[in-house]
């Protein structure tokens, strides 16, 4: 049974998923850093093009399974029109200010 997105630990975090959820780009790109990287698969990727690619572009959608580390750790249930849905990791860097500054994502 997936996890509620409203009730997902961290803010941040939370954030994020509803952001990919309702594909609110804005809403996405305003919870990064400036200089927020990102992995696919343990290889680091352009994010821009990446997360237009693999999330907005093809309508992307995480349904959370289970969390850990506080929140900042995911498995997923993502799906998108590019590969259908796929059991994922997601691991995510939150600074200070409350913004990603990278996330790593990958088949779990």
């Amino acid at each position: 049974m997936p996890i509620n997105t409203a009730k997902l630990s961290d803010p941040t975090v939370r954030a994020f998923v509803a952001a990919v959820n309702a594909h609110d780009v804005d809403g996405f790109r305003a919870l990064l850093t400036p200089d927020a990287t990102m992995a696919d698969d343990g290889t680091d990727r352009d994010l821009d093009d990446w997360v237009d690619r693999e999330i907005f572009s093809s309508h992307g959608h995480m349904e959370v399974d289970n969390e850990s580390k506080g929140g900042r750790s995911l498995v997923a249930r993502y799906s998108n029109d590019t590969w259908g849905e796929m059991r994922t990791r997601w691991s995510f860097t939150v600074e200070d200010d409350g913004r990603i500054s990278r996330f790593e994502t990958g088949q779990a």
